[in-house]
């Protein structure tokens, strides 16, 4: 009530007398009983076909609160699973998926979401063992270990919905790869392990997942569910394999494997890097580093600003690749006494320890910080100085309370740098032009959010931040299936690019052919350009928002590259070439056909920037593509189709943006992406 009395919306005060009516009106027909039933004691929810996100565990709730402190409490498993460093038996578990695979790709894709159903039941019945052993080999907290889960139930459910769409394009045919290798990081141990290989398995292809040495356990735990789905429909065995390989030769062995269709990595830009340097031509989707800013202008509220900057920067103890590293204080934010002094005080009050303890609100670092983040924890830069300095707080190394530096600045190590853990860095500008150049200035360009209340300014930010996920007057972590597709631009992603939990991740996991095999070149490519200008008028040129929450928007769009290069062998047929031209044409994106000696083009693609997107018609030299690899350039070499919806795929890039909706609970006009 006292916020609409001082809103300028004229109807606030019509709304609130409207709302005392109802409540008068329906005195004698409103419900007494809770409407929070939920109870982790019970037996756990089973899902049917379609897709709805899987509610969290309410923590408000007895039974609940009872379930959580019984989880923490038991004993997690130990790893069962022999390490296995001979390359015979890496070649032996991939002859076996090999052999699994062709009954799997011709098993119909309704089956294979059965599957994936099933999958999502034996999560959710495991979900109290999985809290255990993430909160004891991981490090997590409850409230961390439980969302990440609900995150893998929504994988399986999702993707079960995708794999039925793969037969659904007019113009083109799917084949799934063989064999995908899943290579998950240490950092979410269930959620993004389970993301791939459920992706694999939803496409039709054996999976293998090589989990983190770190997290061994956990994947256990987890794939251990996924079998129990596989066998509900009678998969064949093999399909899907967990493998620990030691990082040596069986490890290289996994990732180079000539029977790998192809490696979905979630890791640093040096592991993938890594990956391409022995084998350059390897078939990797990758999300890789990030190096996250949120920007504060003076239109923020100061009071949410601050909660959201701080559960950005310090959740999962900073070990989120889109964790917020850097504040970025525009104009009068910079010198506010207010925000400076809500901020410290915020960072001071994180209850740092370990997941076993209910109370902990920041847990440990997963292991002792060397490098890169040893650095961040104890040296400063010059300019820097520390408002609230991190400090070790126990014998193991891994307990580390939270450090503010401010001073950073423009172009010095902390701003271009991802540190990975608990330290957030505070920079200032004087403009908001100036704040999204800091935001843009890095090599990486996974999340990034801004906090203001000016509709203008949040549309000139959203016209120019360079990220894949852009957050609105909200934290820019926690991303949701579906509701935050997530993945990002630049050197954050190698390969064709669709996110993580969205609509066309599971299509980047086989090959696509033309339906019809019959047109001369001159209808081949007018199909094309038809094909083109309908999939751009239904799903490129469209913002989708297919959650459609009241409280919050997520919209998922797509936007041109900034350009595509293309190398077209000698031996490619003309037509592709033509093919992929008409495609950018439509979408406005400029085309560089690369030529010169295999030298000088390697020389070319060198320079290229990180994430550049290169096209690859006919059989590409070494020499280019070991300069696509050291560069970070994104091989697509996929044959050109009919399909628009594959071929405009190649020169569009997503953009999820979540945006609340709402302040303290009052909802908010709805409004699209651009603020209009």
């Amino acid at each position: 009530y006292l916020y609409a009395l001082f809103s300028p919306e004229a109807t606030a005060l019509d709304e609130q007398e409207q709302r005392f009516r109802d409540s008068v009106r329906d005195r004698h027909t409103t419900g007494e009983s809770p409407r929070r039933t939920q109870d982790r004691t019970g037996a756990a929810p089973e899902f049917g076909p379609g897709f709805t996100n899987t509610p969290d565990t309410d923590s408000a709730l007895p039974a609940n609160r009872k379930w959580a402190a019984a989880a923490i409490a038991a004993e997690p498993p130990p790893v069962s699973s022999p390490e296995v460093t001979e390359v015979a038996d890496v070649d032996a578990i991939v002859a076996a998926a090999v052999a699994a695979a062709p009954t799997w790709a011709q098993t119909h894709a309704a089956t294979r979401a059965e599957a994936l159903r099933a999958c999502a039941n034996a999560l959710e019945a495991a979900r109290g063992e999985l809290v255990t052993v993430m909160v004891h080999e991981a490090g997590k907290t409850v409230a961390e270990a439980d969302p990440e889960i609900s995150e893998a139930i929504d994988f399986a459910r999702y993707y079960a919905e995708r794999a039925l769409e793969l037969d659904a394009d007019p113009d083109a045919v799917f084949t799934p790869h063989r064999v995908v290798v899943v290579t998950p990081p240490w950092n979410f141990p269930i959620a993004i392990p389970m993301g791939g290989v459920l992706a694999a398995l939803a496409a039709g292809a054996a999976a293998i997942i090589k989990p983190a040495p770190q997290t061994r356990a956990c994947a256990e735990v987890g794939i251990a569910a996924l079998q129990q789905g596989l066998q509900a429909v009678g998969a064949p065995e093999g399909v899907l394999t967990l493998v620990h390989t030691d990082e040596a030769d069986a490890g290289r062995r996994l990732i180079t494997h000539p029977d790998v269709d192809a490696v979905v990595l979630t890791g640093a830009s040096d592991t993938a890097a890594l990956f391409r340097s022995w084998r350059p031509q390897l078939r990797l989707l990758a999300e890789t580093s990030g190096k996250n800013s949120l920007i504060v202008t003076p239109s923020a509220d100061p009071d949410l600003a601050v909660a959201d900057v701080l559960r950005s920067a310090f959740g999962h103890a900073g070990q989120k690749c889109s964790a917020a590293s850097l504040v970025i204080c525009v104009g009068s934010v910079a010198t506010d006494p207010r925000f400076r002094r809500q901020l410290v005080d915020a960072v001071r009050s994180l209850q740092v320890g370990y997941g076993t303890d209910l109370a902990t609100t920041m847990g440990p670092v997963q292991e002792q910080p060397q490098g890169k983040l040893l650095r961040a924890l104890t040296t400063l830069e010059p300019g820097e100085r520390w408002l609230v300095e991190p400090r070790r707080l126990d014998d193991t190394g891994r307990l580390w309370s939270p450090g503010l530096r401010e001073g950073v600045a423009p172009g010095s190590f902390f701003h271009l740098t991802e540190c990975f853990g608990p330290v957030l860095g505070i920079m200032t500008a004087d403009t908001l032009d100036e704040a999204i150049d800091l935001q843009n200035a890095t090599d990486y360009g996974l999340t990034g959010g801004i906090h203001s209340l000016d509709q203008a300014e949040v549309t000139h930010w959203l016209q120019r931040v360079q990220v894949g996920n852009a957050y609105i007057n909200r934290h820019i972590t926690g991303a949701v299936v579906q509701r935050q597709s997530f993945g990002g631009w630049k050197g954050s992603v190698i390969g064709p690019g669709a996110k993580a939990g969205g609509p066309g991740y599971v299509a980047q996991l086989g090959t696509w052919a033309d339906r019809s095999s019959d047109l001369d070149d001159e209808k081949w490519l007018a199909a094309g350009r038809e094909s083109d200008r309908a999939a751009r008028a239904t799903t490129f040129a469209v913002e989708h928002d297919n959650t459609g929450l009241a409280a919050e928007a997520n919209v998922l769009r797509y936007l041109p590259l900034p350009e595509l290069a293309v190398w077209s062998a000698t031996d490619a047929p003309e037509r592709e070439l033509a093919r992929v031209r008409g495609a950018a044409a439509i979408a406005g994106v400029p085309v560089r056909v690369l030529a010169g000696s295999d030298e000088s083009v390697a020389e070319q693609v060198g320079r290229f920037s990180p994430g550049t997107r290169l096209r690859v018609l006919g059989e590409l030299p070494e020499v280019i593509a070991k300069a696509a690899a050291e560069a970070g350039v994104s091989l697509l070499d996929a044959t050109p189709v009919v399909s628009g919806a594959r071929e405009l795929s190649t020169v569009y890039r997503e953009q999820a943006i979540s945006r609340t909706l709402h302040r303290f609970g009052h909802l908010s006009p709805a409004r699209s992406s651009t603020g209009k």
